[in-house]
């Protein structure tokens, strides 16, 4: 309506002072959130850092699914039913800080708090295109492609504004496993996008926008 303004609704904000129910979690890089198999009792959301996740299998084989970041949740297979597992391992990366929210709480306010259980649909679609995005990724693309793709997502570019975003150090193991290849695979393409200028290393791993025209080309 005219003369009244939208408020935007912030997760963080609700999450912190809304009097729901929770504890503040400090991760150590490396450090484990949850493990594979565990109960499934709680979502914890991230304030800060990085987050991994990983998947092992029966004949000890590990690979990495997904890095989160700030404003992602994790941990939401809690709220599919009340008596399941884990079905990752959830690792930090960086110095990270944690809500962790039990299930019944994130039930309440999903059922409550009609902005928050917006948002929080917006995620798990979000999440779900991801996933479908992954596998073709995987079906289709190269190697070298499959790594531009990653670097861009955890640069997390905007459409418009930003040309270069520094992402924390991530291992050249973690990223091979990502994309399914190996470590020595992994290290030939990023000294070979440092030699092109699409990356360059100070600390962390500092992304150029340019790296997109691996992901375009034919």
């Amino acid at each position: 309506m005219d003369g009244i303004e939208k408020i935007r609704f912030d997760p963080a904000a609700f999450l912190t002072q809304s009097g729901l129910k929770r504890e503040v979690v400090g991760l150590k890089p490396k450090a484990t959130l949850f493990s594979q198999g565990d109960a499934a009792d709680s979502v914890f959301y991230i304030q800060s850092g990085r987050v991994k996740l990983t998947v092992t299998s029966q004949s000890g084989k590990e690979a990495t699914i997904a890095i989160l970041s700030v404003g992602d949740f994790v941990g939401e297979d809690s709220i599919a039913e009340p008596d399941g597992f884990r079905a990752a391992t959830a690792t930090a990366v960086t110095l990270s800080t944690v809500l962790k929210i039990r299930r019944t709480e994130m039930l309440r306010a999903v059922h409550e708090e009609h902005a928050f259980s917006d948002l929080f649909l917006k995620f798990l679609l979000a999440r779900s295109i991801r996933t479908q995005a992954d596998l073709v990724d995987q079906l289709f693309n190269s190697c070298e492609k499959r790594l531009a793709r990653i670097l861009l997502l955890m640069a997390d570019f905007d459409a418009s504004e930003k040309e270069e975003s520094v992402i924390p150090k991530i291992s050249q193991e973690t990223l091979a496993e990502m994309i399914g290849t190996t470590r020595s695979r992994v290290s030939f393409f990023m000294n070979s996008f440092r030699k092109r200028g699409f990356i360059e290393y100070n600390g962390g791993i500092r992304i150029k926008k340019s790296l997109l025209s691996v992901v375009l080309q034919d």
